[in-house]
């Protein structure tokens, strides 16, 4: 009975050890204001990931979208970001608004989905193109956010000096939604996937409009910036919007260090796109979970994501 008890205590002994050994990794998502799509997709894929049984521990918390994101991926501080492409892009090159932070030692994950740039005013301020934002008031972003990037970029190649031409705001969505429907703000940028919950938000109060941008303008923005599309607003996809509306596009990322483990990250990518049916309760963009939607990047890849994308055969930078 002795040497029964012993060997019992052997094998509790080696499982217990080997489940110490192997550990749990503990990760944090950053992911962005309330009224986004960033902050209810994110506490999504910690749910999915902490309960999917692959040693890792996921939290999300609100964070000051992409700059911020990056910022907090690169030091380490946390393990997960949400981030738009063209924030990666400086981020990664150490440019534009990160000029002072140099390069940060960021990687993809993955694509998450596309999301055109919104600007959107309402009937009663009279604004009907880009040019007649010139001394209204008018929101580009979220302090730190990958929006108010894009906004400049757009607003600048368009001639107009955010800080001499415009009445500048800087507002995080559910700030600059209220806002709108307060009428203390003439005109807003939004960037999210269509159709947009600060705009339905706003609708249901004011008589908004979408402001098209001047197509030559857009052939250069992405001539000058190749992380950006031509993107068109389909009529119809907002209420008592008739026309098409033409804007441009950015691609919205999931980032990690490039110090993360090969298997954290390979375990993760696999672990949200066998999940897409689970996120598609959150957003309609998780259609986009896909070998081939997930694959398309502006910086390198991780060395997890290239190993899983290589498994369904996609070689990826």
């Amino acid at each position: 009975m002795r040497k029964v008890g012993l060997a019992v205590l052997s094998c509790v002994m080696l499982v217990f050890f080997a489940a110490a050994s192997w550990g749990m990794t503990f990760v944090t998502i950053g992911t962005g204001g309330v009224g986004g799509t960033y902050y209810p997709l994110g506490g999504a894929i910690a749910e999915v990931l902490t309960k999917a049984d692959i040693g890792i521990k996921a939290t999300s918390r609100a964070a000051g979208a992409s700059q911020e994101n990056c910022r907090l991926v690169g030091s380490g501080r946390i393990q997960m970001g949400m981030t738009m492409g063209i924030t990666l892009y400086q981020a990664y090159m150490g440019t534009g608004a990160f000029v002072k932070d140099g390069k940060l030692p960021l990687r993809t994950l993955m694509q998450m989905y596309p999301a055109p740039h919104h600007l959107v005013t309402t009937t009663k301020t009279g604004i009907k193109t880009l040019a007649d934002l010139k001394g209204k008031k008018v929101v580009l972003g979220a302090p730190g956010s990958g929006d108010l990037i894009l906004s400049t970029l757009i607003l600048s190649a368009a001639g107009l000096d955010v800080e001499e031409d415009i009445n500048k705001q800087l507002l995080t969505m559910a700030e600059s939604t209220t806002a709108l429907k307060d009428g203390n703000i003439d005109a807003v940028f939004w960037n999210f996937p269509t159709p947009g919950a600060a705009y339905l938000e706003a609708s249901a109060v004011r008589d908004l409009v979408l402001i098209p941008l001047p197509s030559d303008l857009v052939k250069e923005i992405v001539k000058q910036n190749p992380f950006l599309f031509p993107y068109t607003i389909k009529g119809g996809t907002y209420a008592k919007q008739d026309q098409d509306v033409l804007t441009v596009a950015d691609g919205n990322f999931l980032i990690v260090n490039e110090e993360m483990e090969e298997d954290v990250a390979y375990r993760i990518l696999k672990t949200i796109i066998d999940h897409r049916e689970d996120f598609m309760r959150v957003t309609q963009q998780a259609a986009h979970f896909t070998s081939g939607g997930a694959s398309v990047g502006v910086i390198p890849f991780c060395a997890g994501s290239k190993k899983y994308f290589l498994e369904n055969g996609i070689r990826v930078d």
